[in-house]
């Protein structure tokens, strides 16, 4: 009789423990930020042209990708271009697929070749100057195999801001993460999560290949120099999020975002 009760009791417990887990188990909800219809929902900013100026046709949507294309280029003239998100974020995660396709835009720089970048925390685009190259922000720089030795994608570029990296302040503009090298035209999964000013981790194909602390303002900028500067130091702590131009063909797809 003991030994039935012992094997009810741990049923009970068991059964328990099972529905009590599903029930305060709050499942993660994505929002897509892409509806890959329209770009409806994203703001433009291209160098040389006015906010929403869609310059060239630059991004545009084709089969239900987010596409970066200069077909309508004829020099690229250093047309760095971003298109951002309409909403501001904190703390959240990021992720999406991207692949370089096609050659790289005449007269792009030769270290744009398959180099583009999900830029985090960005200002406000309404801020940016009509000749600004780059918002301040943090990149998540996206690269892509040349067939010629290691490029390693999901590192970290640091437009007018500083991180911090195993505790020491980098200054280094941009520093390379452990991922593989991705050759070729294949598809690409990224996923960064982003806790305020405290922490940034960066994933690739569900690996994580970097992760840095204590975002703040400081650095070159080339635009509003004496704004930024008094601002340097200062805890960079939410922004826009954007997608790069940077001269090399690239698509992107499955952008979605959780809110931590």
């Amino acid at each position: 009789m003991k030994l039935k009760i012992n094997h009810l009791l741990i049923l009970i417990l068991v059964v328990f423990v099972f529905f009590g887990f599903k029930k305060f188990t709050k499942k993660e909800k994505w929002i897509p930020l892409f509806n890959g219809k329209d770009l409806n929902d994203w703001v433009i900013k291209i160098k040389g042209h006015a906010l929403g100026d869609n310059y060239k046709n630059t991004f545009r949507v084709v089969n239900g990708t987010l596409q970066v294309n200069y077909d309508n280029y004829n020099e690229f003239n250093d047309s760095f271009g971003h298109i951002f998100y309409k909403t501001p974020f904190s703390n959240y995660k990021i992720r999406m697929d991207y692949r370089f396709t096609g050659k790289q835009a005449k007269g792009g720089q030769a270290w744009a070749e398959r180099n583009s970048g999900v830029m985090l925390h960005c200002q406000d685009p309404a801020t940016m100057g009509l000749n600004q190259s780059f918002p301040v922000s943090i990149e998540m720089q996206l690269l892509g195999g040349l067939n010629n030795g290691d490029r390693p994608t999901g590192n970290v570029c640091t437009p007018g801001t500083h991180i911090y990296l195993k505790g020491e302040k980098e200054i280094t503009h941009c520093i390379n993460s452990s991922s593989p090298t991705y050759n070729g035209d294949q598809w690409v999964h990224v996923e960064i999560e982003v806790r305020n000013d405290s922490i940034v981790k960066h994933f690739i194909n569900g690996e994580e290949v970097l992760r840095y602390t204590k975002l703040e303002i400081g650095g070159e900028v080339d635009h509003d120099m004496d704004k930024w500067k008094e601002k340097e130091g200062s805890p960079l702590k939410s922004g826009y999020i954007s997608l790069q131009s940077e001269s090399h063909p690239i698509e992107f797809k499955n952008i979605e975002l959780l809110e931590l």
